[in-house]
Order: structure tokens, then sequence, then C-alpha cells
């Protein structure tokens, strides 16, 4: 498995942790349904999943999950307000393009929210680009800047920052980091910003 892979997959397992047993969930940006088939699977939730690219959606109904094919750039009108306990929005903020759009409309349908993101400020992605004058190509980033899905580069502080100006809290954050040679992941304890590559943040709306 590689580090790329293993990342992924401890991103799963921490929302699912962070998941209540029993919630109604709504995963936005779904992919084939993996996380949804985890929280079905190991927390008996009532799960729905938005995704755009047909062949993800396939790969999820195949898996017998509910999916609706749509772009969430043009919002949740189909939704009421508080119809989810949790909304997840995992490695997608930074790919849409109306990330505050997109978090406000998170919030509105969901009493809480999981949203997880590569940090542009992790030392090596800084370092990355001071001395060699390239853009970076990490294990959470680990695209070229011509295929990249990535068109919105934030920080741990900027998200802060972010949620802050979208008329949300931030319950709880989670850095990451893939460990030295082992490859291991394991939680940044100290200066997320700069040590941290991913983030697993719960968001809520503001009373």
């Amino acid at each position: 498995m590689t580090p790329v892979e293993d990342l992924l997959r401890a991103d799963l397992r921490l929302v699912t942790d962070l998941v209540p047993k029993g919630s109604r969930v709504l995963d936005l940006g779904c992919g084939d349904g993996s996380l949804m088939a985890h929280l079905r699977d190991e927390r008996g939730c009532e799960v729905r999943g938005i995704e755009l690219d047909p062949v993800e959606i396939a790969s999820a109904i195949g898996r017998g999950l509910s999916v609706v094919q749509a772009d969430l750039d043009a919002g949740l009108s189909g939704y009421r307000d508080g119809s989810f306990d949790v909304v997840v929005l995992s490695q997608t903020l930074q790919v849409v393009r109306r990330p505050a759009f997109v978090l406000r409309e998170m919030l509105r349908v969901g009493n809480r929210g999981i949203v997880t993101f590569p940090n542009f400020g992790y030392w090596r992605v800084r370092g990355y680009l001071a001395f060699r004058g390239r853009m970076p190509v990490s294990h959470s980033i680990p695209y070229s800047w011509y295929d990249t899905p990535n068109i919105h580069h934030t920080t741990v502080v900027d998200f802060r920052d972010f949620v802050t100006a979208n008329e949300g809290v931030i319950e709880r954050e989670i850095p990451l980091t893939v460990g030295g040679f082992s490859g291991r992941i394991r939680p940044v304890r100290m200066w997320p910003n700069l040590l941290a590559d991913t983030a697993v943040v719960v968001v809520r709306g503001a009373e």
C-alpha cells in the first residue's frame, strides 16, 4: 500500500470514528462510496451520497448505496435545513469552484460537518517551492500542476479563518501526517499548520 492510499484510509477511518452510530449522513463528493459503505456497515448509519462522476456513481450503486448525480457548486436545494446529523466533505473542498457556498450549504443541511483537506502550509510543501522553485508534489498533494484537481489551496490556519468568515464554528481539529520512513499515519501535536499534511475538522453552524 502506498503512503497516499494509507493516508486516505486513515482519513476514512477517522471520519468513521467521528460519526455517531445510527446517524443520518450525507457524503458530498462521495466517489465510489467507500466511506458510505463503512458508515453503513460499521456504524449503522443511514447514508446518502452526492457525486458528479458517473463511473464513481455506478461503483457506489454497486455497493447498494443511494447516490444522486449533482454538482456541489449548484448547492443542496433538494435538502431541507437540518436534514442530516452529519454532512461529510472529504478531500473535496479544494476541488469545488464555490467553497464558501458549499460550506454554508453543508452547515445548513447538517447539524455537524466533517471536512478533510490537504494542508498546503505543510513544511515539505513550503520547502519544495522555496528550494526547488517548482509547484509542490507530496503524499497529500500527489498531482503535477497541470493535472491537479485542486483549484483552491488552503492551509490549516486559512481554513480556521474561512470557517469563521462563513458563520461556522470549529469543534474539533485533527491534524495528521505521514511519519518518517515508516510511512505510518500519526496525529500532529504541535504546530499543525507547519507539521500536518492533512487535516480532519469537525464544524457546525454558529448559534
